[in-house]
């Protein structure tokens, strides 16, 4: 008859707590205030032009995640207005924030998916 290793269960005990962190941030947190999209906020969606094409938030600008960085400027150069990104995920919209602060944008949201986006405005 074994014992179980207390440095395993406390192993796999923080293994757990940290997947179920991660899931609170994706799934539950990820919720967007919909008082933000109706403010003046400029919203992106970061899909390619095809997937922007077969549907869209309203008022929502179609910027591909990989050229946001080069674009940004020429599209609002405000680097104080709230902005929130989208995409089918939400994991393209993650990349496209980081890119956006990291050229200086200070009010970059993750709005998730375009599914999160539309339960948000609803």
């Amino acid at each position: 008859m074994s014992t179980a290793n207390p440095m395993m269960v406390l192993l796999k005990a923080g293994v757990m707590i940290i997947l179920a962190g991660l899931a609170y941030q994706f799934f539950i947190r990820s919720r967007i205030d919909p008082s933000i999209i109706d403010s003046d906020a400029l919203v992106i969606d970061v899909r390619s032009s095809g997937e922007f094409t077969g549907g869209h938030i309203d008022g929502a600008i179609n910027i591909p995640h990989g050229e946001i960085g080069s674009t940004i400027e020429g599209v609002e150069p405000d680097r104080s207005r709230v902005i929130i990104v989208y995409c089918h995920s939400g994991s393209r919209s993650a990349t496209a924030k980081r890119t956006l602060e990291r050229a200086g944008y200070t009010q970059v949201v993750n709005g998730g998916s375009l599914y999160q986006m539309k339960r948000a405005l609803r």
